[in-house]
């Protein structure tokens, strides 16, 4: 039996603005960019995605409650190294890792993951170097 591979096209490039947007919702939405399936060319096994320039990183909307309450978990694998890490402390030091670590979640666990999350560019402010590649400006509804 034959089968046919579709060669891959050009990714396009897209801006969201993530101010005042939900951190589980933008990041459904860019992991399905990342993914390639909003695309009818879609397979699963070829890095089909767009690039993904997210701005406003710091200014995510967020619950009270959630700020104070969400941890992220990490384990060196050495006995007594478990380190945590408070959502608010994250988001005033690294705002960009909120969203990379979300992203990274919702993708699938296997070798195209790394690639397809270095077309994910996040900053925490509205200031980016990609200017010269035309990004089109997304909307999350």
């Amino acid at each position: 039996m034959k089968t046919s591979t579709i060669p891959v096209s050009a990714p396009k490039w897209y801006i969201v603005d993530a101010e005042g947007q939900v951190l589980g919702r933008i990041a459904a939405k860019i992991a399905h960019m990342l993914r390639g399936k909003h695309k009818p060319s879609f397979s699963p096994h070829q890095i089909c995605g767009d690039e993904i320039i997210v701005i406003n990183a710091a200014k995510l909307s967020f619950e009270a409650r959630k700020l104070s309450q969400k941890e992220y978990i990490s384990h060196t694998g050495y006995i007594g190294h478990l380190k945590s890490e408070k959502l608010k402390d994250t988001l005033i030091k690294y705002p960009e890792r909120v969203i990379e670590r979300a992203v990274k979640g919702m993708l699938p666990k296997n070798r195209l993951r790394d690639p397809m999350l270095k077309r994910l560019h996040v900053f925490a402010d509205s200031e980016h170097p990609h200017a010269p590649q035309k990004p089109v400006s997304l909307t999350l509804s």
